[in-house]
């Protein structure tokens, strides 16, 4: 347990925000901390940090108070301070161009145009670093993309991002317990997806012996 992972949420701070779509990523690190009854009691490297184990693994978790286009400022801080290796750094972020309630994991990539991971991208000079992006959807009509991400989610939905943020909870913990191939494996896609997945996965029950009957 001497190496830390670095968990880090992508947002924009202040309560003006607080709720937004564009905010999922600091929601999903609440969520996670909350699980494990730890607390964003610290500030260090640009950002709000909760410090703690989970699934044996020392967890750094942080939000960065640097506004989203600016996140790598405090990802590189942390990167440099602790010695952290980059498969040892996974980031949560909204995605406009997936559905409400999915999960994209993937091992690293490019930013596809978030302005976080853009900025932690060109901080760390490498894209190979753990990524899960939250679906929020695509706005409605002719609304700009940069007006419906700064949007309050509508309360229809607020079960359904409640769901996907446990979801996103499990995912967290099978990364820090079993690494990202199983993490993508068994939780990405819809919560629908992700239990087929699972189901998958599982180990399959000894047949019983010929001549035999299983037990009762």
């Amino acid at each position: 347990m001497t190496d830390r992972y670095l968990i880090v949420g992508l947002g924009n701070p202040g309560r003006d925000f607080e709720n937004t779509r564009h905010n999922i990523g600091f929601r999903a690190v609440e969520s996670i901390a909350a699980a494990h009854g730890l607390g964003f009691s610290k500030r260090q490297s640009k950002a709000l940090v909760a410090d703690g184990i989970i699934a044996e693994k020392k967890v750094l978790i942080a939000k960065p108070q640097t506004f989203m286009n600016l996140s790598g400022e405090s990802v590189r801080g942390f990167v440099d301070f602790y010695k952290i290796p980059l498969d040892h750094i996974l980031v949560i972020s909204d995605d406009l161009d997936i559905p409400l309630g999915t999960l994209r994991i993937r091992a690293k990539g490019g930013s596809g145009g978030q302005g976080g991971l853009k900025s932690i991208i060109a901080h760390l000079g490498s894209s190979d670093f753990a990524r899960m992006r939250v679906g929020i959807g695509r706005p409605p009509g002719r609304m700009l993309a940069r007006d419906y991400v700064l949007q309050n989610f509508a309360p229809a939905e607020d079960i359904l991002v409640i769901e996907t943020l446990h979801r996103a909870d499990k995912a967290i913990e099978t990364w820090l317990r079993l690494g990202i191939e199983l993490m993508m494996t068994r939780h990405n896609g819809t919560a629908d997806e992700s239990a087929r997945n699972a189901n998958a996965d599982a180990p399959k029950p000894d047949a019983p012996t010929k001549g035999t009957t299983p037990d009762a």
